[in-house]
């Protein structure tokens, strides 16, 4: 059983290769919360965690999910069962997969490998944060891909395995900076929409993992009820770039992952 969440695809691949090696069951978070969260393993199920960084903590949603989680199985304890769990980032992950192992361990699953992975940068709404140039997009994705191929073996082996880039000071970046920006910057309020370019396509609304935008007047709506993750897919996927996060990502670039 693998639970992830993913706006721009770069976690979404991982877990869909993970899911392609295990042979087990993909869920996807945000369509999951609307449900109980409740779920019953197999014997010999593994139990995975996949999802991006945003500010160096795990996203929200992904820590409401797990605090909704209730699992059950046939084994004496969770703790039978083989854990796994898999960031993206853009560079580094601070202290974000140690708080998911945190908040997982009173339910008594034990997280016996970890992996980080960097991959293209999608955050761009702050003045030091761009897209990178296709060469280094091509470079992270291939290094990427060849440190899933090795993971997805230790996964299928069940091994013990840890690999995560922190980076420099990250209980500063994970507890202070992060914590700063998940509490405070996470919002929808800045997204607007040039309505003279916007084409009405829908593409923004389509790719929206929580569902937060409606069309009014043919024209996209953010809901502003709190369910924004920032994962800014909405502004990467629009074909002509009619969508900003307030002025800073006029002259941005855009990024999704295509495989």
């Amino acid at each position: 059983m693998i639970f992830y969440f993913s706006g721009t695809g770069n976690t979404r691949w991982a877990a869909q290769q993970l899911a392609e090696a295990t042979g087990e069951r993909l869920l996807f978070i945000p369509r999951e919360l609307k449900g109980e969260c409740r779920y019953t393993l197999a014997k010999e199920e593994r139990i995975g965690f996949c999802f991006p960084v945003h500010g160096w903590q795990p996203p929200h949603i992904v820590r409401q999910f797990v605090s909704r989680l209730k699992l059950s199985s046939p084994n004496p304890t969770l703790a039978h069962h083989y854990a796994y769990a898999v960031c993206t980032c853009g560079d580094s992950i601070g202290l974000a997969m140690n708080m998911l192992v945190k908040e997982l361990s009173p339910l008594g699953i034990n997280i016996c490998s970890t992996l980080s992975l960097i991959m293209p940068e999608s955050y761009v709404c702050l003045p030091f944060m761009y897209t990178d140039p296709p060469e280094k997009e091509r470079a992270k994705i291939e290094k990427a891909g060849n440190e899933l191929d090795a993971f997805l073996d230790i996964v299928t082996q069940r091994q013990v395995f840890h690999h995560l880039v922190k980076g420099a000071a990250p209980w500063l970046m994970s507890h202070v900076i992060g914590g700063y920006f998940n509490s405070q910057m996470i919002t929808d309020k800045k997204f607007t929409v040039d309505e003279e370019k916007c084409l009405s396509c829908g593409k923004c609304k389509e790719v929206c993992p929580t569902e937060n935008i409606d069309f009014k007047d043919k024209k996209p709506k953010w809901k502003n009820d709190s369910s924004c993750t920032c994962c800014l897919s909405c502004y990467h996927h629009c074909p002509v770039h009619a969508i900003n996060y307030g002025k800073i990502t006029r002259k941005r670039g855009q990024y999704y992952f295509k495989a």
